[in-house]
């Protein structure tokens, strides 16, 4: 398993990451650096080493399969014992801790669902932080804030161990394809090191410099996207309304500058009032309120994402936070109805 580790892990692998550039503000300096997964390998970048993988759920499972369909020796973890048992079928290690998964390998993944949850497995009892030593590298991947991000990465920092936050925007189909994009910060020699491994879980990577400035970066994200959705429930009801086929709005959208791959993939489905999960409508809520309160730390007012927000409360409550975030719409109407 090692040899194919170490030739599979690396055969999508990047060259040299590309300078974008620097910019400048309050925090200080940044550098900027992307990288594409389609670029050609050099010989030997490649990932020899053990890799861990803690929580295994909606992304998690798909990101962890498809390092094991590369040749990567994976060890994995999930609260639920049983949602490991698809990657052991496929060649997958088990241990029964994060830190019994830290110890026993190179470099540890880990996809949570929340910040709590992402603090609990690193730095809680038997957490991955008990696992870490000098040579080691932890690479977050859950959709956490910044203060959240710079606590776990001192927890493994002080292990003498290297952290690198690198949250992922992308969601479900994306996770299976190994289509993800990579938005990293922290240590810059570890993400030279998991490159290869990035490179098989996304299409794209950019390191961001400070710990802290990924997960800014995926709130942002999110943030757009989460507001994008409600103004698209909003178009598709109104639509619908004033005697116009949703079905018709969803194509034009498709075709114009507006064009965006979520209304074209959601869209039909919504009209049918289905909503297969791909990120669940919590998560999305979640990130709101995290950006809200970046908002907040910088005294920046993002009213549009605010009222955004309050919809996807309502939609919870509607009992909708495990359905698609696109069931955000069934607020909109539930709204109608009680007027």
């Amino acid at each position: 398993m090692a040899a194919a580790s170490s030739l599979l892990c690396g055969a999508r692998a990047a060259g040299p990451a590309l300078r974008l550039g620097r910019g400048s503000g309050a925090r200080g300096a940044r550098l900027i650096l992307s990288c594409s997964a389609s670029a050609a390998a050099p010989p030997g970048a490649g990932f020899g080493g053990r890799v861990g993988f803690l929580g295994l759920g909606i992304m998690g499972a798909p990101m962890a399969a498809n390092l094991l369909n590369a040749g990567c020796d994976v060890t994995v973890w999930n609260r639920t014992k049983s949602k490991c048992d698809p990657l052991l079928t496929l060649g997958a290690k088990y241990e029964p801790s994060p830190a019994d998964v830290a110890s026993s390998c190179d470099v540890t993944f880990a996809m949570l669902a929340d910040p709590a949850s992402a603090v609990e497995v690193a730095c809680g009892a038997n957490g991955a932080a008990q696992g870490m030593s000098p040579g080691k590298g932890y690479v977050d991947v859950s959709t956490v804030d910044a203060a959240t991000s710079k606590l776990i990465g001192k927890h493994i920092t002080n292990t003498g161990a290297s952290f690198l936050e690198a949250p992922v925007s992308g969601s479900k189909k994306p996770a299976e394809d190994g289509l993800l994009i990579f938005l990293t910060a922290g240590d810059e020699p570890l993400y030279n090191r998991v490159a290869p491994l990035l490179d098989v879980m996304g299409k794209s990577r950019f390191f961001l410099g400070d710990v802290g400035n990924g997960a800014a970066m995926k709130l942002v994200v999110n943030m757009v996207m989460g507001s994008m959705m409600v103004s698209f429930s909003e178009g598709l009801l109104l639509s619908e309304k004033v005697g116009l086929d949703p079905n018709t709005l969803v194509e034009v959208i498709s075709q114009g500058a507006i064009s965006a791959p979520m209304f074209s993939l959601k869209g039909p489905s919504m009209v049918k009032a289905a909503y297969p999960t791909a990120f669940p409508l919590k998560h999305q809520q979640k990130d709101l309120r995290l950006a809200l309160a970046l908002a907040e730390s910088v005294s920046q007012s993002i009213p549009t994402v605010a009222a955004a927000n309050e919809l996807y409360k309502v939609a919870k409550s509607l009992g909708l936070a495990d359905q698609d975030f696109s069931a955000v719409i069934e607020a909109l109407k539930a709204k109608e109805q009680n007027k």
